[in-house]
């Protein structure tokens, strides 16, 4: 799922920057806020996961992040020039969340992993804050959440792996990964800050979504009855550094 984020993110810079040399001859830029460029993403991201943090307590590990966690990806954009105010882009990131706990000889281990990737149309307000662009808009995408729980002794020989691959029954240790496919559907706001015109810092907030709940194990067998809330869209606090051309 990350290397399709990613190639999505890249493709999406791509395309923006082909369309700027095409139409950056227009006048008609300068009259309403305008920009093309691309950049790094980074985002404190808070998920829903009291589902999960639920069945954590008897596994014998602590209860993962509510307060959030990192992540990090890429975005681009370009303002379309015949619609005022109106810019598409792409973006992705992704990020992890995970703890572990050493008991009774085995540690035990859980985590959290999500990304997400679409296309940005976003509208800049018209000027109020001198030198800013103040943008709200929606992400079109999709994404993946993985969840992962392991039980493990701390080491192993190569003899100990195969013989407790061939006789399964014979060992306390287990490793089990759920793993959701799902549309995103993302409201942003967005505040762009451009440096000397070729550098932008960007603030905002993203709520992604998830339209789906189907839920596969390990290899590819479905799990029934998985609680809607774990399926739930997040949060992201973003903040990025953008390269090209800004003019608010």
């Amino acid at each position: 799922m990350k290397n399709k984020i990613f190639i999505i993110v890249a493709a999406s810079i791509l395309s923006l920057f082909l369309s700027y040399n095409i139409m950056a001859q227009e006048k008609t830029y300068f009259d309403s806020p305008f920009g093309v460029g691309g950049g790094f993403v980074a985002s404190w991201t808070l998920p829903n996961i009291q589902p999960v943090n639920d069945q954590l307590k008897t596994f014998g590990t602590p209860e993962l992040a509510k307060s959030g966690y990192f992540s990090s990806g890429g975005a681009g954009f370009v303002y379309i020039g015949f619609v005022p105010g109106l810019r598409i882009g792409g973006i992705g990131f992704s990020g992890s969340t995970s703890e572990s706990e050493l008991s009774g000889g085995f540690r035990r281990q859980a985590k959290l992993t999500s990304a997400f990737g679409g296309v940005s149309v976003e509208y800049t307000l018209p000027r109020f804050i001198r030198h800013a662009g103040i943008s709200i808009g929606v992400i079109l995408g999709g994404g993946n959440t993985t969840l992962e729980f392991y039980r493990y002794k701390d080491s192993y020989s190569w003899d100990q792996l195969w013989n407790e691959i061939k006789d399964s029954t014979s060992t306390s240790n287990f490793g089990r990964k759920l793993s959701n496919d799902y549309f995103v559907v993302a409201p942003t706001l967005n505040i762009d800050i451009p440096m000397y015109r070729l550098i932008a810092f960007r603030f905002g907030a993203t709520y992604a979504i998830h339209v789906g709940n189907n839920w596969k194990l390990d290899n590819e067998q479905d799990v029934y009855n998985v609680p809607t809330a774990t399926a739930k869209g997040q949060l992201y606090l973003n903040a990025g550094i953008f390269f090209g051309f800004f003019s608010f």
